[in-house]
């Protein structure tokens, strides 16, 4: 009876353990519903060797990137393929952002976009240019009925370039949602880009949620990778960290990480795909990142750690949601992911980072409630200062500045702080206003309003600019004049002034008046503005307008074409800049 009871025994445990094992492994895998995306619909878009230099949801300055940047053999001109049957709805051309890019519908709902591309197929290339001419515009968005240009799987439509918001050569790659205009993840449709490597997971992060995450630093901590292992194709990886227990002197505490993820064969650090939090083995928040449009990426801002990398330190994702940040890639699950400790006891947590192809590694620690600082009244501040709620509208004004910002501005909670100074610049009709700082983000757009502290000419009247300036770089505003104030929006805190503009772009051109150009490929033309900033160019050949490119938004650069045959040639170049101030030049040519 005693031998019979042991092996009864030995088979039981093992088969407790291994039901608990597929149990424990459901729990992490059904934070977030299974996509149900096509498979195997789309092909490899680009004619090179399969690699990529970013995927979705790799982390940016205000943005997330929102597709996959597929390599191009570190060359242009590689032929880029639609990715599946469909046809062009739609094509771009901007100096920034994609550059040159091409849209297709598919008939399943999806729509997969092109960019950076430096030249079409040539009927569309020809269709392109006669719309650029009939709009005598060179950055243009064309919409393209069903039946102009069908496309088949696989049909050569541009050639690969770096055109654009790109530093070298590639082609961006995206699958969106065609009614919602949602961009998908695109490693979820099973093209052709092997992974088993699990994500790297760097650092990790507390935070006191007593108060702001804005008014600290976060505590970081080292961690130790256990061994990676390979279980049906699936990569895991195991890490701790260095201190057994990590104690925590506040009552409400929050954890982000420093993570990456590379593809199989590739050392270039992408972005996660999803990571979740657990207290004593139950999930508290996650975040996953697919689905997301162009009208939500700047909540990037609200996902990581603004003010640590804004500082100059690492991306650090928050695994819990800020207060002013809609669910959007987060997903409640117990809380909001902030763990509020009552006890002074061990508790256990697990940080679950998972890529696209459910490559996996986990962190365990453990933490425990140490000496709780008394909490400081955040209501006791100074005469002008006050604190600025996320939800909700937010205003100061004074005899010099008004500032309004709206309900979904802020994503946490910020002592308001401002100070006021001479200004050093010539140009300058106010103070400088310093306003928070460059270090919290700024969801949307706010109104800065500023009192001219001088007397104005009325032909300066309407050519003030209001100036932000951070941390050595600037942008200016058209101003909007009411009385003695003057008006304008802005997406980020820094040192804001007014500023008179009545000084003229100057014009630079890569030959001189009368020049013999009969063996010279095109034409450059060199914009110069005092503060950095061309409205609008405008080419003339002849009296008829003439398209030059504006790639990057730098140079603006004819290419001789049938727009421009042999013999004598006159070109007019006018140019505006944000203060409204215009400049004009003629050049005379022979070709």
């Amino acid at each position: 009876m005693k031998n019979i009871f042991s092996v009864k025994n030995s088979l039981h445990k093992p088969f407790l353990f291994f039901v608990f094992l597929i149990f424990y492994s459901s729990i992490y895998s059904q934070v977030f519903p299974a996509k149900n995306y096509p498979k195997n619909y789309f092909i490899y878009p680009v004619d090179a060797r399969i690699s990529l230099a970013a995927n979705f949801g790799e982390l940016r300055s205000n943005h997330y990137h929102m597709g996959l940047d597929c390599r191009t053999n570190q060359v242009v001109n590689r032929p880029v393929k639609a990715a599946a049957g469909g046809y062009i709805a739609r094509v771009t051309i901007a100096p920034f952002g994609f550059g040159q890019a091409i849209y297709i519908n598919h008939p399943n709902g999806l729509t997969t976009v092109y960019g950076h591309l430096n030249k079409f197929f040539p009927a569309l290339e020809k269709y392109v240019k006669e719309k650029q001419y009939q709009q005598e515009l060179w950055n243009v968005d064309l919409k393209f009925p069903p039946t102009l240009f069908p496309v088949t799987k696989g049909q050569f439509i541009a050639w690969s370039g770096s055109t654009g918001g790109s530093q070298g050569p590639h082609c961006h790659f995206e699958i969106r949602d065609t009614k919602t205009d949602k961009v998908l993840n695109e490693l979820l449709f099973g093209l052709p880009i092997p992974d088993d490597v699990p994500p790297t997971i760097v650092r990790l992060a507390m935070y006191d949620r007593s108060k702001s995450t804005y008014s600290q630093s976060p505590e970081l901590f080292s961690l130790k990778k256990g061994i990676t292992r390979l279980n049906n194709g699936i990569g895991e990886e195991n890490y701790t960290t260095i201190q057994d227990v990590i104690p925590v002197n506040t009552d409400k505490v929050s954890f982000g990480i420093s993570a990456n993820d590379k593809q199989s064969g590739s050392n270039n650090p992408n972005g996660i795909y999803e990571a979740a939090i657990y207290l004593d083995g139950q999930p508290l928040s996650a975040f996953q990142l697919d689905s997301i449009s162009y009208d939500e990426t700047r909540y990037v801002n609200a996902n990581v750690d603004y003010k640590t990398r804004a500082s100059g330190g690492p991306y650090i994702q928050y695994l819990s949601r800020l207060p002013g940040y809609p669910q959007g890639v987060y997903k409640d699950i117990n809380g909001d992911g902030v763990i509020q400790l009552k006890d002074q006891h061990i508790h256990r947590v697990k940080i679950v980072v998972k890529d696209a192809n459910e490559n996996t590694s986990v962190l365990e620690f453990k933490i425990r409630k140490g000496a709780v600082a008394q909490a400081i009244n955040s209501n006791s501040f100074s005469k002008d200062e006050k604190e600025f709620l996320p939800g909700f509208v937010n205003v100061f004004e004074n005899e010099n500045l008004e500032i309004y910002l709206p309900a979904a501005t802020l994503y946490d909670s910020v002592k308001f702080t401002h100070s006021e100074k001479t200004s050093v610049s010539p140009q300058a009709y106010s103070n400088v206003f310093y306003i928070l700082s460059g270090l919290v983000p700024a969801q949307d757009y706010f109104t800065v309003r500023i009192k001219i502290n001088k007397p104005l000419s009325g032909d300066l009247s309407n050519k003030i600019l209001m100036k932000r300036s951070w941390k050595g770089n600037s942008d200016v505003v058209k101003a909007i004049k009411n009385g003695d104030w003057y008006s304008a929006k802005f997406n980020a805190f820094g040192d804001f002034e007014l500023i008179a503009d009545d000084e003229p772009p100057v014009i630079n051109a890569s030959f001189h008046d009368d020049a013999n150009l009969s063996h010279a490929t095109r034409i450059i033309i060199t914009p110069k503005d005092n503060n950095d900033a061309i409205k609008n160019f405008r080419a003339e050949l002849d009296g008829k307008w003439l398209l030059f490119t504006n790639d990057k938004g730098h140079l603006f650069i004819y290419t001789f074409d049938e727009k421009c045959p042999r013999g004598k040639h006159e070109l007019k170049i006018s140019i505006e800049d944000e203060a409204g101030n215009r400049a004009e030049r003629i050049l005379h040519f022979t070709r």
